[in-house]
């Protein structure tokens, strides 16, 4: 009888153990651990020939921005910001024909004008995912002849397109807005 009572006590010893190893009275922690791997590749295309070819409207994007303390003088200074958005190397050639816009999208004067310091200017390469600027001064207030002599010289633009030598346009936003006195005039310094 004394065995009997023993392997009992055994059985139940195991089935004690046996639950305290499922959570009955002890505890269980589960890490969860997720790894996230990212991965960035870049890839520069080129002309079978080798050649860098003239940048296309769709290849760019950019913006046209107030240089903040510019302002003296009665002209003030932006700066014109065209990134090569393309996965192909390419090259704008100074300086690139532009058109000042309205809110609703309407042509207003423009009149680029290379700086005295830039003249014709050199072709510039735009690799990808690089940028190239070009500072224009101009006049937001001081009206000129042609211009509106009360209230604005000019209305107010809201865009600068930009032509690109290879065809095709990108509309850079203007930030601010802002007249362009003096029949739309843009004194442009070289792309670089």
């Amino acid at each position: 009888m004394a065995g009997r009572r023993a392997g009992a006590g055994l059985a139940l010893a195991a089935l004690a153990l046996s639950a305290a190893g499922c959570g009955f009275g002890g505890s269980t922690t589960t890490v969860t651990r997720t790894v996230t791997r990212i991965v960035t590749t870049t890839r520069t295309v080129t002309n079978p020939s080798g050649a860098v070819v003239a940048c296309t409207g769709d290849q760019l994007s950019g913006t046209f921005e107030l240089v903040h303390g510019s302002q003296g003088a009665g002209h003030i200074a932006y700066l014109l910001l065209l990134t090569n958005t393309s996965p192909t190397v390419c090259k704008l050639i100074e300086f690139p024909e532009m058109q000042l816009l309205s809110a609703t999208g309407s042509l207003l004067p423009t009149h680029v004008v290379p700086s005295q310091a830039s003249g014709a200017g050199p072709e510039v390469i735009v690799e990808p995912g690089s940028s190239v600027t070009a500072q224009a001064r101009f006049s937001p207030d001081v009206a000129g002849t042609g211009d509106s002599q009360s209230s604005h010289c000019q209305p107010t633009a809201y865009t600068l397109r930009v032509t690109a030598n290879g065809g095709g346009t990108v509309d850079t936003p203007i930030k601010p807005p802002t007249s362009v006195c003096e029949q739309g005039t843009l004194n442009f310094d070289p792309l670089g």
